[in-house]
Formats: C-alpha cells, sequence, structure tokens
C-alpha cells in the first residue's frame, strides 16, 4: 500500500457526510410527516417478503447527569433521574402504536441503546425498558444488542445486570485517557476505571467491547495522543471508533464552552490521525472503514472479508439492510425506501404521543435516482467496490452513460492511487479506504450542487 502523506490527509480535510443513510439525515423535509410513516409500516405489513426479514431498533434516551462540552448528540442535561420514569411510559405508548400497523411480534436481530446515556437509566428501569420490548417483539437468537455505556455511570454490578438484560455487545464513551483533555471538555474519568469495567465486561462474556475516541480535543497533542492510543492498544478492545471532533459553536450550544485557542492546528489534527492510523494497525488491527477499527477475529472484521458488511444509522453492522425503526425523541427510521425523525424536543415528542400519534415530523421518500445512487455510496462504503453490471441490473440503467460525470471526476482520485476504474468496476484501493467518504461524495447529488458542506464534521 502507498503511504499515507501529510499532503494527501490535508487534501482530504474537508467537511463531509458520514453515510449512515443516502441521502442523509440533512436533506428530510418536513413535508414528509405522520402520515406517510403510517403509510410505509403498512406496505411492510402487507408484503410477505418485508416482514420476513428482521427489524432493527434504536431507541433513545436522551438523558445525561453532565454536559461534555464536545457532544453534537439530541440530549438533556439534569440530575433529576426521577425523569427517566415518565419518558419511559411514552416510549411504551410509541411502541405500542408501531405494533398496531406492524402487529405484534415482529422479529428483531439488532438492538441498540444510544443517548444521551441509556445507563442514566436505573437497573429497575433498563429491566422495566426490555421486558416492554420483549412483549412487543421477538428479539432473535444471535441477534446484536448493543448499549452506550459512560464508564462514570457502571459499576461491576451494573455490568452483571446488562448482560442478565440480553446485551451482549458495549460500546465505552473514553475520547481521551489524557486527564487535562477530559478536563478541558468535562468529561472526567480516570483510565484505571474503564480498564477494570472492559476486564470485567470480558469475564462476563460479552461478544464485542468497543472504545470511542474523538482526536481534534481542546488540549490535545500529538505527544498526548500518542499516549492515550498505547493505553487503548493495551485496554485491547474488540472495536475502536476514532472520529475527528467537529468544532461547529454555532449549531451546537455546548461547544462553546470550548476556547478555540485550546484546539489543535490543522497540522496537529492530521498527525494525530496519521499516528492514531499507523498505531491501531500496528497493534493488530484490521482497519474497517471511515473511522472504525476491528480485532481480526471480531465480527465486523470478518464481515468485511467475507462481504458482508452492512451501514445503518449506528454505522457498520454485520446484520443484513434492514427496516430500521427508531424510537424515542430525535430518533431516525427506515422503513422501505423512507427515512423519518421524530421530534426532537422532549414537548413536542409528548405532545404528538399525547394525540395518539406517532411523533414522526420530518422525513424523506426517496426517489428512484436516490435509490440508484444509495445502492453505488454503500456498495463503496461498506464493500469498497461497485460492479457496474450489479447496479445495472437491480436499476435498469447503463451505468457508464449514468455516472458519466462522476466517472470523470474519478480520474484524479485514480491518480492519486485511491481507486482504480475499469471496464465493469469501481474499486477503492487498500489507501482509499482510508478516504472513502471522499469517494462517496463523488455521487452525492445533492452534495454536489451545495456548496454549504460545513454542516458536516471533516472526512478525516
Amino acid at each position: 500500500m502507498q503511504a499515507i502523506t501529510p499532503d494527501l490527509l490535508t487534501r482530504f480535510d474537508v467537511p463531509g457526510p458520514r453515510y449512515t443513510s443516502y441521502p442523509t439525515a440533512d436533506r428530510f423535509v418536513e413535508a414528509f410527516g405522520e402520515a406517510d410513516y403510517v403509510r410505509a409500516l403498512a406496505q411492510r405489513r402487507s408484503g410477505p417478503a418485508a416482514m420476513a426479514l428482521p427489524l432493527s431498533l434504536y431507541v433513545h434516551v436522551p438523558f445525561c447527569e453532565s454536559l461534555c462540552y464536545y457532544c453534537a448528540c439530541n440530549k438533556i442535561i439534569t440530575k433529576h433521574h426521577e425523569r427517566a420514569a415518565p419518558y419511559l411510559r411514552y416510549l411504551e405508548r410509541e411502541v405500542a402504536l408501531h405494533v398496531r400497523h406492524l402487529g405484534s411480534g415482529a422479529a428483531v436481530s439488532q438492538l441498540h441503546l444510544g443517548g444521551g446515556t441509556p445507563t442514566f437509566l436505573s437497573d429497575e428501569e433498563l429491566a422495566g425498558l426490555m421486558a416492554m420490548l420483549r412483549r412487543h417483539f421477538t428479539l432473535a437468537p444471535g441477534g446484536e444488542y448493543s448499549i452506550e455505556v459512560d464508564p462514570r455511570t457502571v459499576t461491576t454490578g451494573r455490568l452483571h445486570t446488562l448482560a442478565a438484560l440480553g446485551f451482549n455487545r458495549l460500546s465505552f464513551g473514553v475520547q481521551d485517557f489524557d486527564p487535562q483533555v477530559q478536563k478541558a471538555v468535562h468529561r472526567v474519568q480516570p483510565a484505571e476505571q474503564v480498564f477494570e469495567l472492559v476486564q470485567q465486561a470480558r469475564r462476563m462474556g460479552f461478544e464485542s467491547i468497543n472504545v470511542d475516541l474523538i482526536y481534534g480535543l481542546p488540549k490535545q497533542t500529538p505527544e498526548s495522543f500518542d499516549r492515550t492510543l498505547a493505553q487503548v492498544n493495551a485496554l485491547r478492545p474488540d472495536r475502536i471508533a476514532l472520529y475527528a471532533y467537529a468544532h461547529l459553536p454555532e449549531r451546537f450550544k455546548p461547544q462553546r464552552r470550548i476556547l478555540p485557542a485550546d484546539l489543535p492546528a490543522g497540522g496537529a489534527k492530521v498527525a494525530m490521525l496519521s499516528r492514531a492510523l499507523a498505531a491501531f494497525m500496528d497493534g493488530g488491527y484490521v482497519y474497517v472503514g471511515m473511522d472504525h477499527f476491528a480485532l481480526p477475529g471480531d465480527a465486523l472484521a470478518v464481515a468485511k472479508r467475507q462481504g458482508r458488511l452492512h451501514r445503518n444509522f449506528q454505522g457498520y453492522s454485520t446484520q443484513p439492510d434492514c427496516d430500521l425503526i427508531g424510537l424515542g425523541v430525535s430518533a431516525i427510521g427506515k422503513v422501505g425506501a423512507t427515512y423519518s425523525q421524530n421530534a426532537k424536543t422532549l414537548q413536542e415528542y409528548q405532545d404528538w404521543l399525547d394525540q395518539g400519534r406517532l411523533p414522526v415530523v420530518r422525513g424523506l421518500a426517496v426517489s428512484r435516482d436516490d435509490l440508484v445512487r444509495r445502492a453505488v455510496i454503500m456498495a463503496l462504503m461498506c464493500q469498497g467496490e461497485v460492479s457496474f453490471e450489479s447496479i445495472e441490473l437491480a436499476h435498469l440503467i447503463d451505468f457508464r452513460s449514468y455516472f458519466a460525470a462522476e466517472l470523470a471526476r474519478l480520474r484524479e482520485m485514480a491518480q492519486q492511487g485511491l481507486v482504480t476504474v475499469d471496464e465493469g468496476s469501481v474499486q477503492v484501493t487498500p489507501l482509499g479506504w482510508f478516504f472513502v467518504r471522499g469517494v462517496a461524495m463523488v455521487f452525492d447529488k445533492y452534495l454536489q450542487a451545495d456548496r454549504t458542506r460545513a454542516r458536516f464534521s471533516k472526512i478525516i
């Protein structure tokens, strides 16, 4: 593989979508509402082939005890844990409305609790939530059942509870082990605490443990981040998610507490990424694609080797592409050829459910062109290759004619060693895997016509 040069990293230091969907969520419109979503659910129920495919569930728990200054998630900061109980009652109402349209007992092969901080909920509340979901859905054996964990809110006893409730995957939010950086982002958690929890989780038999890291945070330097990288390699999680910090204080109010002067310069940020790539690959991790690493034996790495990798709103997945039901405030779902998003404020979310209506306030019915481009982009993001014939047969187009402009734009990337283009396919090279978002952006019709890319995080 060619070397990842600082020049190449700098050239791709531009904003771009993460492509957990196409079209991306910023394209959702308020013209798509509850009635459109109900139609999509009804179509799924009436289609025997669709009903045979298991669902994916995402449950958003918005509460956090304290504010992390870098955070861009939809969250409610509160120390009043009693606020969770009424929220869970509204979640049950939302599930009941879905069951009315989907039928009871639909199979689920993937469940993810995100936030916010799902472990804000007490053991009893988590048990009640899982029991409620099991009453209405059938959680399939061998499925992926994951929960995001704030190490500051979890003990060994809580890990036992999570295992007993059926969770088999954990994602620990670490971000950085450096005490100065933790203080600067208002998230202090000793490395020893994380190491102990991961060790205990392994003993309990969790199938996969993920650690989230962020580079580009205030007070970070390439040297301080090297120490975190060494600690993460010693921790040896099954998966690592390495994200670039996007400083967008005009969009995300918590980030206004971060002093721009404390942020690392562009060159330092590029150095952090370059050194992280080298550290994890030298440590034996497989680069799965776009910020994600996994140990060779992890299901994610195996899925990549076997060409079974998929992508949804939770990122890379081993599960086949399936309909996703988003539950809770701001949750995003995908049913059939539609995307939908719930109300973003707790008050509006509850108001809709008080009226006996699903709280969908925006979304999108994808067009034929969207479907073609989605197939190309997801093939690039997951398999690193697009076969012209497979797209032509599935969508009845002539690939070279349909994408003539895009193929012309790929020529420069081919010269940079990022892709190869032959008579029948586009293939992402091993070097190109590190810039796969940039390759996918070539096929994004909306992005090519839109110059306001600052809404997205940087590719690297």
